[in-house]
């Protein structure tokens, strides 16, 4: 899959991401009665001066400007919509808001990082409240980012860590929320963020910074929204149960062998195919635990390469790269999983390791993040990254899942 190819996927998978929500919010709206200022709405913008790990030695020289690359500096514009706090979402889930915000980031090295441009999903709630105008929230981030200027051996052969042009955006942090008047909220808090393009271009050792973030928040209904009489609403009783999620995924990848203790990357994409059925134990409105049964191809699993000879003045062919019979790329595993669940979004981790494998890549334990986004109360689209043994970047899992015996009450629908 070559780089344009690469592009218009990931500019699919974010459409997607982003309208998810508001088709099943609409499909739900058409389903029940009207109900006036439902949502406080709100628009914010935000500045986030950070800090970058120096995880690369990239990073620590600077590259050609031989300057250490230590700040960063990134302004947000965001919309969001949070329920109304009486209802039984705002009561069982802390007032959630969620919404849609794009970022503009700066490293200070525009000639060999770029200044990219993000565009995210986003979801938070209250974790505490001090007083009536004084809260603790938290809220994460979640999109694409393109404008970067990634490794390039001619023009840009010092980065080492950014190898395409769009990379993934995440983004979770805390901060404190403090209401000055009917309108405006001042926030304050920080955050971690991590830039990668999920192991689908070389390099790929990613951005990571730490950051503080200061924003203005303004609330376009919050007169109406506090003044209309709220009713105490009981939350109703949930009804625990086993649910099962069947998820298809797809995606594609590049591949680094080691020859006589030296690193060699691939030249080819490899694609990338497998299933999730996840028995799922629903304990309560925010969390579901179970086991999964994890199916995969992954056509890079295994491949290696030779060393060769080559006469005097010949020309150098480069390495070939070969691929092992099929039953070494196939592995079927099973995988302990958690889900934090809020309103639209569904955020969950596992751990995991291959019962039945072709050995070598395929073994040894695997972990999962993955985000769930509704499209209809049983569908989703599912994004999720594979790591292996902790620390080595294996594939993304871009899919669709359907959700069997899901008895979750309808509060917002």
């Amino acid at each position: 899959m070559n780089e344009q190819t690469t592009y218009k996927v990931l500019i699919i998978a974010t459409v997607f991401l982003f309208l998810a929500p508001k088709i099943s919010f609409a499909q739900t709206r058409a389903d029940s009665a009207p109900q006036p200022d439902q949502f406080l709405h709100r628009l914010e913008i935000e500045a986030r001066p950070g800090y970058i790990f120096p995880t690369n030695g990239f990073l620590r020289s600077g590259g050609m400007s031989s300057k250490p690359i230590r700040n960063s500096f990134s302004t947000h514009l965001k919309y969001s919509f949070q329920f109304r706090p009486n209802t039984p979402v705002g009561q069982i889930y802390g007032v959630p808001h969620q919404g849609i915000g794009t970022a503009f980031f700066t490293f200070g090295e525009p000639g060999q990082l770029g200044n990219p441009i993000a565009l995210y999903l986003f979801q938070g709630a209250q974790l505490a409240q001090f007083t009536p105008r004084l809260s603790l929230r938290y809220e994460w981030n979640f999109g694409l980012s393109g404008g970067w200027k990634p490794y390039h051996p001619q023009t840009n052969p010092e980065n080492r860590i950014i190898g395409s042009k769009m990379n993934a955006y995440m983004n979770a942090g805390f901060y404190l929320c403090q209401t000055l008047s009917q309108h405006f909220d001042l926030i304050g808090g920080v955050s971690l963020t991590h830039f990668s393009n999920g192991n689908t271009q070389f390099p790929n050792a990613g951005l990571n910074t730490a950051s503080a973030k200061l924003g203005l928040m303004y609330s376009f209904n919050r007169n109406t929204f506090f003044q209309q009489p709220l009713q105490q609403t009981l939350v109703p009783d949930f009804p625990r149960h086993v649910s099962y999620d069947v998820v298809l995924f797809g995606s594609w990848r590049r591949k680094g062998v080691y020859l006589e203790e030296r690193g060699i990357a691939s030249p080819h994409t490899y694609p990338v195919a497998g299933f999730n059925i996840s028995p799922m134990y629903n304990f309560g409105y925010k969390l579901r635990a179970g086991l999964s049964l994890d199916g995969i191809y992954d056509s890079s699993a295994n491949v290696y390469t030779e060393d060769y000879i080559i006469g005097y003045g010949d020309k150098d062919p480069g390495y070939t790269f070969y691929k092992p019979p099929v039953h070494r790329q196939l592995a079927l595993g099973v995988s302990a999983r958690a889900e934090y669940v809020m309103p639209y979004f569904t955020v969950g981790v596992g751990i995991g390791a291959n019962i039945v494998h072709g050995g070598g890549d395929l073994a040894g334990l695997y972990q999962i993040l993955a985000l769930k986004v509704e499209v209809t109360k049983n569908s989703f689209i599912h994004i999720g990254y594979n790591l292996q043994n902790f620390q080595t970047p294996n594939y993304l899992m871009l899919g669709i899942g359907y959700r069997f015996n899901n008895r979750y009450p309808c509060l917002y629908r």
